[in-house]
């Protein structure tokens, strides 16, 4: 079996609210493998979100360890975890995040231009990116003149355009109807063909059905970890 991409073991998350502590996470043991389609689900107040923050390395945890490609997330500099997340994990979130003003084509090539990229190189990749998205004569257009579920595939390409390890995807089609979020699974579903790690966060069971593996969290705590059959 090939080594994990993410192994967080007694990972525990504790926030400070005033003269209160919210314990978020309570001891979390997780492994993700290459090519793993994961989602995660549970109830409001699981954890969900605290967990997927730990594994994008947005925040950090309390207490456990975190590895990533086999190093320990707590020695590493500001640095090294800004490369994590710039060019080894690629994020889609609920609500697109997408400039309103900038054509697709800018939107898609941003973190391009944040991670120092010659402008010939952010062209060809951000054209690349939107072509395996569907949305290759959608380059000049801006966010207004997208439906929603074009606009989650442009977020999906600003995603893909580092070429990250890692997909980390947040409720992807809580804003799509029920047809366009089937579209968004369905270019979810290629992606993790072409080999492509995937940890979706949902709270939908049809949408986590696309996936291999489902983990539920319920109170800080895995509750379960299993894999889907598929039909």
């Amino acid at each position: 079996m090939k080594d994990p991409i993410i192994q967080i073991t007694g990972v525990s998350k504790i926030y400070d609210l005033g003269r209160t502590q919210v314990r978020a996470l309570a001891g979390v043991d997780l492994r993700i493998y290459p090519n793993d389609y994961v989602a995660i689900m549970g109830p409001s107040g699981s954890g969900k979100s605290t967990l997927m923050n730990m594994l994008g390395c947005l925040d950090t945890p309390s207490a456990g360890q975190y590895f990533f490609a086999g190093e320990d997330v707590a020695k590493m500099s500001d640095n090294q975890l800004a490369d994590i997340r710039n060019r080894r994990i690629g994020f889609v979130f609920q609500s697109f995040n997408l400039l309103p003003r900038a054509t697709t084509l800018r939107n898609v090539e941003l973190p391009l231009v944040y991670a120092g990229v010659r402008k010939e190189e952010r062209m060809q990749r951000a054209h690349a990116a939107l072509a395996q998205v569907g949305l290759a004569d959608r380059a000049q257009h801006r966010p207004n003149e997208l439906s929603g579920g074009q606009r989650q595939r442009v977020a999906v390409a600003r995603a893909l355009v580092t070429q990250p390890t890692i997909l980390l995807a947040d409720e992807p089609t809580g804003n799509l109807d029920s047809k366009t979020g089937v579209e968004i699974m369905e270019l979810f579903e290629n992606l993790y063909q072409h080999g492509h790690t995937i940890i979706l966060v949902t709270h939908e069971d049809d949408i986590a059905r696309h996936a291999r593996r489902l983990v539920h969290l319920r109170d800080g705590l895995i509750e379960s970890d299993r894999p889907i059959p598929r039909p």
